[in-house]
């Protein structure tokens, strides 16, 4: 047990004992990569990326066939269909001879499905399924993204629809053009020199890694429901991709002396091998897409918990600091504060922030304004808001959430809850947002020494 506690404690001395930007990039760098993987670690073994792989094992069964039913027949309009067959069998490559079988099935069933036929709500339940497969992964790489809002059916009906006719054929598209440039004349004589040649055939050695990784970048700009920068999509992805190449071959390992468990499963083997390689599938893509989610938000790994959960007096603290921030910012006439600049600048996660600023917009404090990403402004003039109903509002906000706000209790507890209130009136004596919002933009402002300072904590966050 001490043990435990003093791992934990040289962990905790090492990766958070210093904040980053008090560094030198080539100290900061290896610290970063030891809070991403612990970070990565934590999500495993509490369950957040496993939980979630295992969920996406059952939909994806459920709904491949059906899938691959609406994926074949885009093709087949190009003419192209035939392509389907080697994607499946590179997908299923680790599972050796069981992949060709399960491939052979999967397409003898989607042969069957003939789409034609189906009829009008025949294809209206093909298609939902399939919408509702997307719509289940949207939700889980939401989570991962902290987002709380998922597209509704109707906003995502038409980009779910697009990608699912347009997105394979694109695919196979990239594919036929990589093949007929290798069998291009013009490109035959340049690779016929040799350092030409050699890199060409790097190059097609790196291929197949290199199409999983932008198949990974693409599901993690496209999916979840906020804005995902390029570069940390192609960060998560390339990790992602070279995940699955290793797992994948390890997995093979494993597949090539696995006779014994074909002989005590007979044939629920193949089902069984096939539910475990889907569910290390899905866990890869999830973990390349938490590394992009930890890239393009490194405020989240200067936290030690999946979640930062404020104390009361910190919710209130944030309450002010944001509400301060659009105020000064509202008053010099600069563009509003969007919620992901905010928390960015602020040094929080996104998340805490987001929390806040709803409560605020609420309680009619801040308007969202209808830009892309939205922003903030007050909603009514700044000497009008009390400083006193900003924290009022941070205090009670989840009595409103939850419907449990009942009348004030009596006796002793009663007066202790008014005598709190009357000496916070009194501490701040009618002070308002302007009044906050002119002292925080005072250059002549010392920030306070106390651990317990209401600014920022030692990465720019509130101090936990």
């Amino acid at each position: 047990m001490k043990t435990t506690e003093s791992l934990n404690e040289r962990i905790d001395s090492l990766l958070w004992s210093r904040p980053l930007d008090a560094l030198p990039p080539w100290r900061a760098a290896p610290i970063w990569v030891g809070r991403l993987i612990y970070a990565l670690i934590r999500d495993l073994t509490q369950g957040y990326l496993s939980l979630q792989a295992m969920s996406l094992v059952y939909t994806t069964l459920l709904s491949l066939v059906p899938l691959l039913a609406v994926t074949f027949s885009a093709l087949k309009g190009f003419g192209v269909h035939n392509q389907l067959e080697p994607l499946l069998l590179k997908a299923f490559e680790p599972l050796g001879e069981s992949g060709v079988e399960i491939t052979t099935l999967i397409i003898g069933f989607v042969d069957n499905m003939r789409v034609g036929v189906l009829g009008s709500v025949g294809l209206a339940i093909l298609i939902y399924t399939v919408i509702s497969l997307i719509q289940k992964i949207e939700q889980v790489f939401n989570f991962t993204w902290r987002v709380s809002k998922q597209r509704s059916f109707a906003q995502g009906f038409s980009k779910y629809l697009s990608v699912l006719l347009v997105g394979p054929l694109l695919f196979v598209s990239a594919l036929g053009l990589s093949a007929s440039v290798g069998g291009n004349a013009f490109v035959q004589s340049i690779i016929a020199a040799k350092p030409l040649g050699d890199l060409w055939r790097l190059l097609g050695e790196l291929g197949p890694y290199l199409m999983i990784s932008l198949t990974f970048a693409f599901f993690y700009v496209f999916v979840p429901n906020t804005r995902v920068k390029v570069s940390s999509a192609l960060v998560g992805a390339l990790i992602a991709g070279v995940l699955w190449v290793v797992i994948g071959g390890i997995f093979a390992s494993f597949m090539a002396s696995s006779t014994r468990y074909m002989a005590i499963y007979s044939s629920l083997a193949i089902l069984i091998l096939l539910m475990i390689w889907i569910y290390i599938a899905w866990l890869i893509l999830l973990v390349g897409a938490s590394i992009a989610f930890y890239h393009q938000h490194p405020e989240y790994l200067a936290i030690r918990s999946h979640e930062l959960r404020l104390s009361n007096r910190q919710r209130e603290r944030l309450t002010l600091t944001l509400a301060g921030e659009i105020a000064r910012r509202y008053e010099r006439g600069e563009p509003p504060w969007s919620c992901e600049a905010l928390a960015r600048h602020l040094g929080v996660p996104k998340t805490n922030a987001e929390r806040m600023l709803e409560v605020l917009q609420h309680e009619g404090f801040l308007l969202r304004t209808l830009d892309d990403p939205p922003a903030f402004v007050p909603a009514r003039p700044l000497g009008q808001i009390p400083l006193k109903a900003l924290l009022d509002a941070a205090r009670c906000w989840e009595e409103r959430e939850s419907g449990c706000r009942g009348t004030p209790p009596a006796g002793e507890i009663g007066r202790i809850e008014r005598a709190i209130d009357q000496a916070l009136e009194q501490a701040l004596a009618g002070s308002t947002l302007a009044d906050l919002a002119r002292a925080m933009a005072d250059p002549a402002t010392v920030p306070s020494t106390d651990p317990d300072s209401p600014s920022r904590g030692p990465e720019g966050g509130p101090r936990c």
